[in-house]
């Protein structure tokens, strides 16, 4: 495995990601990736030259550890880190998909036009990404953990292995080269991937908390301006109805007498009696 390029490939992650994403990333790096290269190729190397069992028996050794070590510890390893690291290439290949339409948009309407402010931002699309590229690294940590726990029987790596697996001829003694050294080594890259998923799953809640407290200021802002806007819109009928009515609280409408249309037409009736017979009165 070239683990310059696969490094040169996790570099680019690296940019899109949060603080938890990072430290993640360290993580793997230094305590999985290096001790995986440094230290544990070199223990588990030599790992079936070094089982030896107490019998000559043609073929028993062979067939005693392939039973014990279905699979390499060494080489699960190395395949659970391709597949923990691959969800975060569909990160870096969303983003080369954005700044790929953001190419072409400015080359169709111009160079001061912009399709994204940032295409490395994490919204919309970019978000559900990254946040289902976190749930598969999650349950790819999980899953291999599952796997090693279930062919092993345990975490644990014993001294001496009984087995009777034919060619053997009855229950044969096997020992396990360096075993206190690959334990060691067998719990460090456990404790390793369960730290990493640890902070899987408080990047998990550290985004979807980010997305509610977003949304709710969203809500708060448009709740706020929807008062503000309806404020305006019934402050001039308002006003003058509110105006109206203290005016006419604070100055009562003034009582003037009615004058009714049949009284002056009887006065201007005896008007006209009294100037044609003025010895006449009208009672």
């Amino acid at each position: 495995m070239d683990w310059k390029t696969f490094q040169a490939l996790l570099s680019g992650v690296n940019k899109y990601s949060t603080a938890f994403g990072r430290v993640w990333l360290s993580v793997v790096f230094v305590f999985r990736v290096m001790v995986y290269v440094v230290a544990a190729e070199r223990v588990w190397g030599d790992e079936q030259k070094d089982f030896d069992c107490n019998t000559k028996q043609p073929g028993c050794s062979n067939v005693c550890y392939d039973h014990f070590f279905p699979i390499s510890h060494i080489r699960l390893w190395a395949l659970q880190l391709i597949f923990v690291t691959c969800p975060s290439f569909m990160v870096v290949m969303h983003v080369a998909y954005r700044e790929d339409r953001e190419r072409k948009y400015r080359a169709k309407f111009g160079e001061d036009r912009k399709l994204y402010n940032n295409t490395g931002k994490k919204h919309g699309g970019l978000w559900w990404t990254y946040l289902i590229s976190l749930f598969v690294k999650t349950g790819i940590e999980i899953s291999f953990l599952y796997i090693l726990h279930r062919v092993y029987d345990s975490f644990y790596l014993p001294r001496l292995v009984k087995c009777t697996v034919s060619p053997c001829p009855n229950i044969v003694d096997c020992y396990i080269g360096h075993p206190t050294e690959k334990k060691v080594f067998t719990y460090f890259m456990v404790g390793a991937s369960a730290l990493c998923i640890v902070l899987n799953i408080c990047e998990i809640i550290y985004l979807i908390a980010k997305r509610f407290v977003r949304c709710a200021n969203k809500v708060k802002r448009h709740n706020r301006n929807m008062a503000v806007q309806s404020n305006d819109f019934e402050d001039p009928f308002n006003n003058c109805n509110h105006a109206g009515l203290q005016e006419l609280k604070e100055k009562p409408p003034a009582f003037r007498p009615c004058k009714s249309p049949h009284r002056s037409c009887a006065l201007r009736l005896e008007e006209k009696i009294r100037a044609s017979a003025p010895n006449l009165s009208v009672s």
